[in-house]
């Protein structure tokens, strides 16, 4: 099996070096193409008005001055001989949950990956503390990532689908199994946006990040992580809502 990994955290950052320790319990055909830097919240974009640049940092380990999908385009493009029978994207640090799904660099490397026709999955690790991350922060997703993905890599799935898994922030031991849900649904009309003066007198603005809003609505990844369970979505690619179309269809009709 080769495999390609992406974060959106990151070349250097510790949860790739995790997810290349999960990767590694199903094969040693290993290929890394991330960020240059931290990219989070930067969702599919893609980069098209400046020049994007490939750096080699050993065998089969590459970096793009870019955003996650640019690393994903150039390690299919580029870097790889020959397509990958999976694309692994994170370990993220932080929560990719409900709607979160929409700004997450993480799964819009996946997404890039469905795309592509690739089996593409998209793991998070929960955290509940800040600053800088210790050993322990992804205690769970290096206990409970290859049991994630064992069934995950021999599973049908159609094409253009994608699967985000997320893993709570608890130590390995206490997490109590993997729930398939949906996903689920956050409150953002309560943001925020801070103003403030930088050291020389100019306003700038800084996007509230304080605790969001969400219901636990059941059967959904946000009620899984909160019950102390690994939650796993299928995602579509197709944002058609089917609903509309009968009504849309015969107000232009």
């Amino acid at each position: 099996m080769k495999i390609l990994l992406t974060n959106d955290d990151g070349i250097h950052a510790p949860g790739l070096e995790v997810l290349e320790e999960i990767a590694r319990h199903f094969s040693d055909d290993i290929w890394i193409c991330a960020p240059d830097e931290e990219q989070s919240g930067m969702g599919h974009a893609l980069t098209l008005t400046r020049p994007v640049r490939l750096r080699t940092h050993g065998k089969r380990r590459f970096s793009v001055t870019g955003t996650p999908t640019d690393a994903v385009t150039m390690g299919l493009r580029r870097v790889m001989d020959g397509d990958p029978d999976v694309i692994l994207s994170g370990v993220n640090r932080g929560a990719n949950l409900g709607d979160d799904i929409t700004y997450s660099g993480t799964v819009s490397a996946a997404i890039e990956g469905a795309l592509a026709g690739i089996r593409s999955i998209a793991l998070s690790q929960v955290t509940s503390k800040e600053g800088a991350a210790t050993d322990d922060t992804f205690e769970a997703a290096r206990m409970w990532g290859p049991k994630v993905l064992g069934p995950l890599l021999d599973t049908p799935l159609p094409r253009r689908t994608l699967v985000n898994v997320n893993f709570p922030a608890l130590p390995g031991d206490a997490i109590k199994g993997i729930r398939a849900v949906r996903q689920g649904f956050h409150d953002y009309s309560r943001g925020t946006v801070v103003e403030g003066r930088d050291p020389r007198g100019f306003q700038y603005f800084w996007f509230g990040l304080q605790a969001i809003e969400h219901t636990l609505d059941h059967g959904t990844d946000l009620e899984a992580i909160d019950d102390g369970c690994v939650s796993v979505t299928p995602l579509q690619l197709d944002l058609t809502h089917h609903a509309s179309l009968g009504e849309l269809g015969e107000r232009y009709g």
